[in-house]
């Protein structure tokens, strides 16, 4: 009996997810999710999946739910005897919790690792970690993509003259070097200091940004904060204009509004997090063909490495 390939989604991710599976081929699996009055839910696959392939699309942001839920439905794909368990994470939450950084904390993305082998998934194929090492984490396989490869292309098709990749902190540097590299570009550096988490105390620019048009690049953006400073700074320091391309748009808390008042001119993101509400200042980036091309080669046993541009 040959094995079929069945693409299934969380909740959160479903507008993804479905993309996905278009792509792919396929018309997306059936899944109900039944709720208690208590705020307890037990999902479910209506249709068989035994001896199948089993994709289970889900990222991974708050609430915490959609962690548990697709543990719940890699717990029941397991349990219905699927050949093979793939989780599909296009934005890993608790990434940022990748090492003890104070006494007295929790590594919170080695436990989500552990609490996905512990449910019974056998691959995970995920997009732009937060700390690389994480794919060290699991003892399954990991697939993990670059949003480089959706974004350098279409930044190339915009043409912009007098380009410099920018960070917007020091943690991003090694993402913006590999950008300035393959466009044969300059690089700057933001340099932030913080005090607490989410509160920038003061910051500085390293690098020629002046009569240059600036593209910050980053995994995550959240309150929005760094990177609307960085623009800000960089315009008043001469920068023609300042582009950032992010791909996962967390943008909680004030995000929005410190977008909007800022001097950013475009921020473009993916689709791994929906957006809560729309802007002109942002556009979305699918991801749906990347992530349909990677699962055809897992299934296929094709190499991937055509995916990675930088």
């Amino acid at each position: 009996m040959s094995s079929s390939v069945k693409i299934f989604s969380g909740t959160a991710s479903k507008y993804l997810a479905e993309e996905i599976a278009k792509s792919f081929g396929i018309p997306l699996g059936e899944v109900s999710v039944l709720r208690f009055s208590d705020g307890e839910f037990q999902p479910s696959f209506e249709e068989t999946v035994r001896g199948d392939y089993v994709f289970i699309v889900q990222s991974t942001f708050p609430p915490t739910e959609n962690l548990f839920e697709l543990l719940l439905l890699i717990d029941a794909a397991r349990r219905a005897s699927a050949k093979s368990i793939i989780a599909v994470i296009p934005y890993f939450g608790f990434a940022r919790q990748d090492r003890k950084d104070k006494p007295r904390v929790s590594i919170g993305s080695k436990l989500v690792a552990n609490l996905l082998t512990a449910a019974g998934v056998d691959r995970i194929v995920t997009m732009d970690l937060h700390a690389d090492q994480i794919q060290g984490f699991f003892e399954v396989p990991v697939d993990h993509l670059f949003a480089s490869t959706i974004f350098l292309p279409y930044l190339k098709s915009m043409g912009i003259e007098d380009l410099v990749i920018a960070a917007p902190d020091t943690g991003g540097t090694k993402r913006a070097n590999a950008y300035a590299k393959f466009l044969n570009v300059d690089l700057a550096i933001s340099y932030k200091q913080r005090k607490v988490a989410n509160e920038i105390e003061n910051m500085t620019v390293i690098g020629e940004v002046e009569g240059k048009n600036i593209v910050l690049v980053d995994d995550i953006i959240d309150t929005a904060g760094t990177l609307t400073k960085a623009a800000d700074i960089m315009m008043d320091m001469g920068a023609k204009s300042v582009r950032a391309f992010i791909t996962h748009g967390v943008l909680s808390g004030p995000a929005y509004d410190r977008i909007e008042k800022s001097k950013l001119k475009e921020l473009i993101v993916t689709d791994t997090i929906p957006l809560k509400k729309q802007s002109d200042k942002i556009k979305v980036i699918s991801v749906a063909d990347l992530f349909a091309s990677v699962l055809n080669g897992v299934v296929n046993y094709e190499s991937i490495s055509s995916h990675f541009i930088v």
